[in-house]
């Protein structure tokens, strides 16, 4: 059984826990199908807002498929929450991603 069989049968047993949708992303990306990894970065965002870590992979991911715009976007609303949360190490990850898309280092 694979990595990812493995995760999609703890997923159907614990169809709520946000780090086996983060989990299941990264699969994907290691196997280069990013269509399926921002499915599920995607439905985590959705799903719970809050799983900061989210936001730094999706936004790389974002940068890689060629949506800047995108991946900034998603640096800043990661950004925020990471705020919301007292995440200063999440939040400073994030700026950083922001900031190697434009520098301009007004935190939003």
């Amino acid at each position: 059984m694979s990595r990812l069989e493995q995760l999609f049968n703890l997923l159907q047993e614990q169809p709520s826990e946000p780090f086996l949708l983060f989990a299941i992303a990264k699969e994907y990306e290691k196997a280069k199908d990013d269509t399926k990894a921002l499915e599920f970065y995607i439905k985590l965002t959705e799903t719970t807002p809050q799983y900061v870590g989210t936001y730094y992979h999706l936004g790389k991911l974002y940068e890689r498929i060629g949506q800047a715009d995108t991946a900034f976007q998603t640096y800043k609303t990661g950004m925020s929450i990471a705020k919301q949360e007292g995440d200063m190490h999440a939040y400073s990850e994030l700026n950083g991603a922001k900031m190697s898309i434009d520098d301009d280092d007004d935190d939003f």
